[in-house]
């Protein structure tokens, strides 16, 4: 194999694909990228059995050929390389050389043939929506993924789609994220778990352009065709929690304020909470002002803000980071937090659309 390709090109594309390769791992071609060159392309591909991204780049190829390289070695020197093109070749001993004017470097490769197959959706399900759309969905819903819940369908975001909507949903011990979007759809309902390291580097590789996303989705797996890359990632199996039961549809006390007074007003508080000193915060709700105090080992802090109430006078606890993290997530100017009694979980949704709703467990205060 013998190729000739622009620098950045080919340096931007090996490190969207190495977000997809085994960094640790007994089989050191699961530590590689796979670059085949055929016509006038090369095609990068990174697989760790779990989640594969591939994409083919423009290329110059003087020989035909395929050869694994260590990604992460490869990443490192043409991130280091001043000129504008590059040659990568590989002869039959898979001795590979990359060079430009005075610099070269040698290394071995691995065999092409050694390499997993990439799983193939073959009669799937086909959906197309907006990227930003998608990109804002993720990005406002993968924060309350679980880490450590011993349920692994619980560490992806689940898919709920429906003929006009679609919905994402993330679930954690103490929160539940939901944003929906209109969906230009008119099939079955489909209903699937993304793993969140598959939404994660979904979201990198989106560009901030107004375009559309293909999305494939099999029995075992879903495809994303995104910018000229092709991520494809199994799915993950289990049963996911029925969070609709836990969603008040009443509630006895609806507080309007805007999001910049309460996130100024918290995190003032927040300052005396550390990893070391933890406490909850007290929100209290009365005549049109939200008190926030807290109190740990390092002292007291308390503070006031103007909102709206609409019913009952309400105390409650809540973790600082967990209301902080809705709140800026949301990018709203204004929000409802409306609550049914001290025990029953908090709902935060925008003041002016039904686009999203975090759910947020309270505790007990003493």
């Amino acid at each position: 194999m013998k190729i000739i390709c622009n620098t950045s090109t080919l340096a931007d594309a090996a490190m969207n694909v190495q977000k997809a390769v085994m960094t640790k791992t007994t089989m050191p071609t699961l530590e590689g990228i796979l670059f085949t060159a055929s016509d006038n392309s090369v095609k990068l591909s990174g697989y760790d059995l779990e989640i594969g991204i591939e994409t083919v780049i423009e290329a110059n190829v003087m020989e035909q050929g395929s050869v694994i390289i260590n990604a992460k070695t490869f990443c490192d020197i043409i991130r280091h390389i001043p000129y504008d093109k590059i040659i990568l070749e590989s002869d039959e001993r898979l001795q590979c050389k990359i060079y430009c004017g005075d610099i070269e470097y040698n290394m071995t490769g691995m065999k092409a043939d050694d390499y997993p197959e990439l799983p193939v959706i073959v009669n799937g399900k086909t959906i197309e929506m907006s990227q930003l759309v998608l990109k804002d969905m993720i990005k406002k819903t993968i924060f309350s993924v679980a880490q450590n819940d011993v349920r692994v369908i619980h560490k992806g975001i689940k898919f709920e789609i429906r003929p006009g909507e679609i919905r994402l949903v993330a679930i954690d011990s103490h929160r539940i994220a939901l944003r929906r979007e209109f969906l230009q759809y008119n099939g079955e309902e489909l209903d699937f778990v993304v793993p969140a390291k598959t939404m994660s580097e979904l979201v990198k590789i989106i560009p901030d352009e107004d375009k559309f996303i293909k999305i494939g989705l099999g029995r075992r797996h879903i495809l994303f065709e995104v910018n000229g890359y092709t991520i494809i990632s199994r799915l993950l199996e289990g049963d996911f929690m029925k969070y609709e039961s836990i969603i008040p549809t009443e509630f006895n006390t609806v507080i309007r304020a805007k999001s910049k007074d309460l996130i100024e007003s918290i995190e003032r508080v927040s300052l005396i909470i550390t990893d070391r000193f933890k406490a909850p915060l007290r929100l209290e709700f009365k005549d049109d002002s939200m008190k926030v105090t807290t109190s740990t080992a390092l002292g007291r802090a308390s503070d006031k803000v103007g909102v709206s109430i609409d019913g009952n006078d309400i105390e409650i606890g809540i973790q600082s980071r967990y209301i902080l993290d809705a709140l800026k997530i949301s990018e709203e100017d204004e929000v409802l937090i409306n609550m049914v009694n001290s025990l029953s979980p908090v709902c935060i949704v925008s003041a002016k659309s039904d686009s999203f709703l975090y759910l947020i467990l309270p505790v007990r205060l003493t």
